[in-house]
């Protein structure tokens, strides 16, 4: 596949994405780390503009100036931007209007890829594909929480199917010896400047569980009152606990003494088998916790992944996101994609049920603040 194919591959994605939804379900921001769905559609195309268009394609009119402004993320080298939580406040420009801006753009776009672009612009090309896989997973996440917190819990798609998950039947853990590992991507494919540079650690033995935990086995923790035990929390974590009055993980709902769980399909009843999902890191190191066990960290998962199955979702890990050996920014603005954002995260390990497909590898490293719990994030023990 060329690069302009791939181009329309992306581009066709996240629209496809979003085809389910209504006007009104594009506008919502329920909360700071939900951005509309609008703005989703507004930003990636505006980084294709930013990045590709305004830079490289002689001729290129901007679409609209005040564009920038609006669909700027964070990148402070590129200007002032809308603050996160007034995302929501943008009646305008309207769902209609973004949707013209995309074709606009898209049609520059097949128009600069006519001829084959320099080693340099492909590369930023390719992060660009990149960039939006990452946004369709987003809007996938964001969606779920705007339609699961709608107080009818409407359905995203009754045609929706949840990936199936194998499960290791005796659950025996596997054994990983001591040693030195190489930790990191190689290779000549793609991957983000926080997988680098390839560096060695070393491991005392562990063992880490093929399976992810699931909701019967996160159920008894509830019910043994894990949430109303300080003994296994973080000193911040039980003080989240308590202020936010958190009894049981995102989208889980007790009717008439039976557990239900909101879906893309809509609320249905708790599926015992499935593992948990959409906790934060404070209740999956709690949970740890209770069972006598621990998180694995992000190199002993790295290492042991080969062995057992994952991206059902993303897996908290013990360990800080922290730059790696040798680690440089890139000049401009394309060294604030990940750098800047390595202080009071966690990482995470693996994928999840609506991560692009393709988009995964064993090296990659998600990072979320550890009380966040709308992206699709798991619990694998070690010990």
């Amino acid at each position: 596949m060329d690069i302009a194919d791939c181009y329309k591959k992306v581009r066709k994605r996240t629209e496809q994405i979003c085809e389910p939804l209504q006007t009104e379900d594009y506008v919502v921001q329920p909360v700071v780390d939900v951005s509309p769905p609008k703005w989703h559609i507004g930003h990636v195309t505006w980084f294709f503009e930013t990045f590709i268009l305004k830079p490289y394609f002689m001729g290129y009119q901007e679409y609209n100036p005040d564009y920038n402004y609006v669909f700027n993320s964070y990148y402070e080298t590129v200007g002032n931007r809308v603050i996160r939580t007034d995302r929501g406040n943008l009646s305008r420009p309207t769902v209609a209007e973004i949707y013209k801006y995309r074709e606009y753009v898209d049609e520059a776009m097949a128009n600069f890829l006519c001829e084959e672009p320099s080693a340099d612009v492909k590369e930023l090309l390719i992060l660009g594909f990149n960039h939006e896989e990452q946004h369709q997973e987003l809007l996938y996440t964001d969606i779920k929480y705007i339609l699961g917190h709608n107080p009818l819990f409407p359905a995203y798609s009754k045609d929706y199917v949840s990936p199936k998950v194998e499960w290791v039947e005796n659950g025996e853990f596997i054994k990983i010896d001591e040693g030195v590992y190489e930790i990191g991507f190689e290779g000549d494919g793609f991957c983000f400047d926080n997988e680098l540079n390839r560096h060695k650690v070393y491991l005392n033995a562990f063992e880490i569980s093929p399976n992810l935990v699931s909701n019967a086995e996160y159920l008894e923790f509830i019910n043994n009152g894990g949430y109303h035990d300080f003994r296994h929390w973080h000193a911040e974590g039980w003080d989240w606990v308590k202020t936010n009055k958190v009894e049981a993980p995102l989208y889980w709902h007790l009717i008439d003494e039976h557990w239900h769980n909101y879906t893309y399909n809509g609320l249905e009843a708790l599926n015992l088998k499935e593992p948990v999902c959409h906790i934060s890191y404070f209740e999956a190191y709690a949970y740890a916790s209770w069972k006598g066990l621990r998180l694995p960290t992000e190199f002993e998962w790295e290492v042991a992944a080969t062995q057992f199955s994952w991206g059902k979702s993303w897996e908290w890990t013990e360990s800080s996101y922290l730059p790696y050996p040798g680690f440089t920014k890139a000049p401009g603005a394309i060294g604030e994609y990940n750098g800047k954002f390595m202080v009071n995260q966690k990482v995470l390990r693996g994928a999840s049920e609506v991560t692009t497909p393709g988009h995964s590898r064993i090296t990659y490293r998600n990072f979320f603040q550890t009380n966040l719990r709308w992206q699709f994030t798991g619990i694998r023990l070690a010990k």
